[in-house]
Parts: structure tokens; sequence; C-alpha cells
């Protein structure tokens, strides 16, 4: 059975901007999950990566940040569970030592590393995602009698945006 346009759009959007899993956001729309994930699958050929812009989008909400922080916060521990072991406990010899420390600032150099790497374009494009969000809420505060054509031109550029910054 063919769906309509409008329900692999409203997939994708729960996927996305909802968060949801791709199963919640196929459940939600009475979509078999392969033909969901086939959906998903077709737009990543075609240029329109919903990982990448769902990334994007959780960047521009905070969420990003978020993740980061707690990623932090366990490589700190981390880092003061070694240096307790290290003052607290004689029978290590200079080579664990070495190897505790070494092995801690290795973990903290490749996660700096992975994240400027991978976040680039995510990151340009949550800022774009961003800008047209206050955008829409600016015309919603200060122009609402123009908020439904502002809304007719924003969505597909919003989809032309998340395009140019998924290849």
């Amino acid at each position: 059975m063919a769906h309509p346009k409008e329900v692999r759009e409203k997939v994708r959007r729960d996927y996305i901007n909802g968060r949801q899993t791709l199963e919640v956001a196929a459940m939600l729309n009475k979509v078999p999950l392969a033909t969901a994930r086939m959906w998903k699958k077709s737009a990543k050929e075609m240029g329109d990566d919903w990982d990448k812009v769902r990334a994007a989008y959780l960047l521009a909400g905070g969420g990003v940040e978020e993740v980061a922080q707690m990623m932090l916060a366990g490589l700190i521990i981390q880092y003061q569970d070694v240096m307790t072991r290290l003052q607290e406990e004689d029978d290590l010899d200079t080579v664990e030592r070495v190897k505790l420390l070494g092995s801690l600032s290795d973990s903290y150099a490749k996660n700096i590393s992975t994240n400027q790497k991978l976040m680039p374009k995510t990151s340009e494009l949550a800022v774009a995602m961003k800008l047209l969000n206050m955008q829409m809420e600016w015309v919603k505060e200060n122009c609402p009698q123009h908020l439904p054509a502002f809304l007719a031109v924003i969505e597909p550029f919003a989809k032309y945006i998340e395009t140019a910054f998924s290849s």
C-alpha cells in the first residue's frame, strides 16, 4: 500500500524534530518499520541524511552540549579516580603510573579530536536552523498577520538548508 507524501514527511519530522526513534515515528504514523527504514535509506541516497539533520537539530536545541558536558564530567571523574589511585597506592610501580596517566591523556585527546572532526557541518546546520527558528518566533511576535505566508516559505527553505548541509 502506497503512503501519501505527507505521511513520509510526518515520519521524517517525528524522527528528526520530535527525537523519536524510527520505530516510534513509524508506529505513530501507522507505517511499517520496514517502510520507514526504506524511506530513510532512499532519502540518504538522495542527499537528505536524516541522521545528520537530527544531530543538527539536537545541537541547535542544546542537547549535544548536555551530552558533551556529561562526557566531560565522566572524563573528569576518571581523572580524579586515577589521580587518587596514584596518590594512595604505594604498590604501583612507575610503569603502571605512566600507563594510567597515558591512557587518561589519550582518552581525552581522542575525545577532543573526534568532536572537532565530526561536528563542523552539523554545527553550521545547527546555527542555520536556530536562526530560522528565531526568525519564525520574531515574525510570530511582531508580525503575526504574516505568519501563514512566512511558514509557507520557511518550511521548504528549511528543507533546502538541511539538504545543502547534509551532502
